[in-house]
Parts: C-alpha cells; structure tokens; sequence
C-alpha cells in the first residue's frame, strides 16, 4: 500500500514527507516554537533546514537516475526522522549535514565527467565548512579521495584542488576570526570531543530503535554490494561514493561526544538511496511493506515502552 503511493516520482509524495516531517518537528520542538522570539525563528530555521535537506535529496536522486523514477529514497528519508525525530532539534549537526549533502552532490555528480576540478573543489569546500560546525564531518573527506580514485587519479592537478578547497576554508576562517575576534585561531573553531560511552543508548527505546535501524541497514547494504557489479558501469562510481558514505556516517556516530540519537543524521540519505535500492530488486510486494512498517512502527511502539 505505502510502497505503491511512492512507487513513482510525483510532487504529491514530496508534500506528503513534508506534511509529515513539519507534523514531526512540531511535536519534537513544541516548547520552542511558542515561547520567546529568538527560540521560535530558530526553531523555524531548523525546520526550513530539515525540509530543504528533503528536497536536496530529492533533486540529487532524480538528477543522477540513482532510483528507478520513484519517490523511495524520501520516504525512507522521511520515515528516519520519525525513527530519530531528535535529529531535528540540533542546529550545528543540521548545517554540517545540509554541506556534506552538498559535497556529496557534487561527488555523485562526477559521472558526467563535466567541471571535475570544479566539483572536487566545491566538494572539498563543502566538507570543510561541515566540519566547522561538526568537526568529524571532516572524515567525509575520505569520499573526496574515493572519487579522485575514481575519476582523476592520474590528473596531478585534480589531486591537488581538494586540498585546496579546504585551504580555502581555512583562510577563510582566519580573516573571519581577526575582524571579529582579532585573533587567528580560537579554541572554539573545532572543537574535537570524541566518546565511546553508549551509555546512553541503555533504554528499551533505544534498544529497540537501534536494532531496527541497523539490521536494516547491515541487511540493505550487503544487497546493495551484491548488486554494485550489475550497475551501468559509468555511474558504478557514484553508488560505491554513496555506500561508503553511509559506512563513514556510522563511524562519526560511534565517535560522536553526544549520544542521543541525533548523531545518526548523517545516516539518513545514504541509507535512504540504499534503502530505495533494495526495495526496487524486491519482488514480494508484502516483503517491501513490512520494511517499511517497521520503520513506522517501531518509534510508534518504543513510545509504549
């Protein structure tokens, strides 16, 4: 029933996830979004984020035929925020996933063999901007040697730009920090926490939601390897740039100094598109929907424990 609605591309089901994902953020950020001035806008800031990440991904699936002309990829993505609706209220992680979107796009991109050393650069710059407000956002930049593997291992000059585009940043940073700080480097400017506590995750409800969440995605992205070999070989590229960033997002997770789900947003679109993948090669109508449904289900029932 849900598959079929999405089973096409149509605007419908990108207001459908919007409807749902703004109905979401309302319930997670009530207190702000109705008490003081400042809290509000910020709060609506976040929301405007969280859906322009929505239509972000969106763009980048249709753009680069990633999914067979449906709307999968955004309702898994969709359905994430419902699993992990925390995910919404952290502004820092909102924007470092919004600019490793855009360097991902970029990357993805590099199939068309059109402005490589623009797009390597963009990429870069992306990920170094990610990385001042997520400092291990930064390890996305491994992605940015996965495609010059790829595509220009042999361009002296291509390997160069990528650390260029950081520099970049870098520079950047300093001018800001001597106009408004008049110093070079603050300690603020990256901050880099890290923690192997999971204490936290030491409920039921995480538990549960956790479970879910990772055997679906072990048991997605082992087809989704199994299947790389049959893909056209010239976006091949561009579907192993998307698996290991959904491995790399699981490493900056682990890492992460605050363990309250959360740290898990950068998960969110390459496990979509995985997602998307797998249920285009499932046969079984009943075997895509109980993916889905427990997706649904599951932070419906951890709300019970």
């Amino acid at each position: 029933m849900i598959t079929s609605i999405f089973s096409k591309s149509k605007p419908i089901n990108f207001v459908i996830i919007a409807l749902y994902i703004i109905l979401l953020f309302v319930i997670t950020n009530y207190t702000f979004l109705f008490s003081d001035l400042n809290s509000s806008l910020t709060a609506f800031f976040k929301l405007g984020i969280t859906l322009f990440l929505v239509f972000l991904l969106d763009f980048i699936v249709a753009k680069n035929n990633l999914t067979q002309g449906n709307s999968y990829a955004i309702m898994t993505f969709g359905l994430l925020f419902g699993m992990l609706p925390q995910t919404m209220t952290n502004l820092d992680l909102l924007l470092s996933n919004l600019f490793v979107l855009l360097a991902l796009r970029r990357l993805i991109s590099l199939h068309s063999k059109l402005s490589v050393k623009k797009k390597l650069f963009d990429a870069a710059f992306w990920i170094a901007v990610a990385a001042l407000f997520y400092f291990w956002a930064i390890l996305f930049f491994a992605l940015v040697i996965v495609a010059l593997i790829y595509h220009s291992q042999n361009d002296f000059k291509n390997v160069i730009i990528p650390f260029v585009g950081i520099a970049t940043v870098f520079v950047l940073l300093l001018v800001y920090n001597i106009v408004i700080y008049d110093e070079f480097i603050r300690s603020s400017d990256f901050i880099r926490y890290a923690s192997l506590d999971f204490t936290a995750y030491n409920s039921k409800e995480s538990i549960l939601k956790f479970t879910v969440l990772f055997s679906s995605f072990i048991w997605t992205l082992i087809y989704y390897f199994r299947t790389l070999p049959d893909k056209n070989k010239k976006l091949k590229p561009s579907y192993f740039i998307i698996a290991y960033a959904s491995i790399i997002a699981v490493l900056v997770a682990i890492i992460a100094p605050l363990k309250d789900g959360s740290e898990y947003l950068f998960l969110f679109m390459p496990f979509s598109i995985i997602m998307a993948k797998y249920i285009e090669i499932i046969t079984e109508r009943w075997f895509k929907e109980v993916f889905v449904a427990l997706l649904i289900l599951t932070p419906i029932i951890s709300l019970l424990l």
